[in-house]
């Protein structure tokens, strides 16, 4: 069965680059997960905010970018939240340690909340 095709649209929330996730975050999402963090990043924003909401599947190479987006980040000097996750995935980013790499909130308000007053 094949699965739904990945897709991702940025935005900016306050001065803050939100990446709006569709779709499966598998290999196939490499390219375009890469174009939308380089998109999000144009007006060098210290935070960036992933949306899981609309996510219908992580498989392992998808955590693998993921990683690879945050270790990005993170040479950066840039923060990364997220929210819209499943609480089968709060858990698997919880297994994986990738909570403890960027916070995990309940909606977008409360990401780019934290974003802004962490930057204070």
């Amino acid at each position: 069965m094949p699965g739904a095709e990945f897709g991702a649209e940025v935005r900016q929330h306050d001065s803050t680059g939100v990446i709006d996730l569709h779709g499966e975050i598998n290999l196939g999402a490499d390219q375009a997960l890469l174009a939308a963090y380089e998109s999000a990043v144009r007006g060098d924003p210290k935070t960036v905010v992933l949306n899981f909401a609309h996510v219908d599947y992580i498989n392992s190479t998808g955590i693998a970018l993921i990683v690879g987006l945050l270790a990005r980040a993170r040479k950066e000097h840039r923060t990364v939240r997220a929210f819209g996750l499943s609480e089968h995935y709060r858990e698997i980013f919880a297994i994986t340690r990738l909570s403890d790499f960027m916070g995990i909130y309940p909606d977008e308000d409360s990401a780019v909340t934290a974003t802004a007053a962490a930057s204070s």
